[in-house]
């Protein structure tokens, strides 16, 4: 007799294991068949109450349950792994479209300042030609002042050839 809540595995496992008990304890000289009903119940009395305080208190794992809780055990870690790996995916979809963002945005910015310096170089290259330009102006201008406006007066220290009347 068992309550519902033991099952039906529990109740035949201490059948099986109260008859291997049974079927290990050594008979006298008279076989087992010759004793009278309750013969055996004064040395085998014991033996059975240590066996239904076991079943009771802590019984023996159920082979069965056991490798059930096992394969619970397995499964609860297969899926943890699952979501690892489906959440290990998403990270991995998530820096390759960042990734994908930057090297976009890194092009542009490659094109931005190779447009920037295109036009500085012409901002420099127009600064320097007025530089030149009013450098030679500057010059010119104080060269002007010593020599005049048309730079005629300016010639070398031969004035008596200048002077001198032409034959002609």
């Amino acid at each position: 007799m068992a309550d519902d809540a033991a099952g039906r595995r529990m109740p035949f496992a201490f059948l099986a294991d109260l008859q291997r008990q049974f079927a290990s304890v050594p008979s006298s000289s008279t076989s087992v068949s010759s004793l009278p009903a309750y013969g055996l119940q004064g040395t085998f009395s014991p033996t059975i109450s240590s066996l239904m305080h076991t079943y009771n208190t802590a019984p023996p794992t159920d082979e069965l349950a056991r490798a059930q809780t096992e394969l619970n055990q397995v499964k609860d870690i297969m899926v943890q792994n699952v979501e690892q790996i489906l959440s290990r995916g998403e990270r991995i979809e998530l820096l390759v479209d960042k990734t994908d963002t930057m090297a976009s945005q890194a092009t542009a910015f490659r094109r931005g300042a190779r447009s920037v310096r295109r036009q500085m170089w012409w901002k420099n290259s127009k600064i320097l030609g007025l530089s030149v330009l009013v450098g030679f102006v500057l010059l010119w201008l104080i060269v002007a002042q010593f020599c005049g406006a048309g730079l005629n007066q300016c010639g070398g220290g031969d004035k008596s050839k200048s002077d001198l009347p032409s034959s002609s």
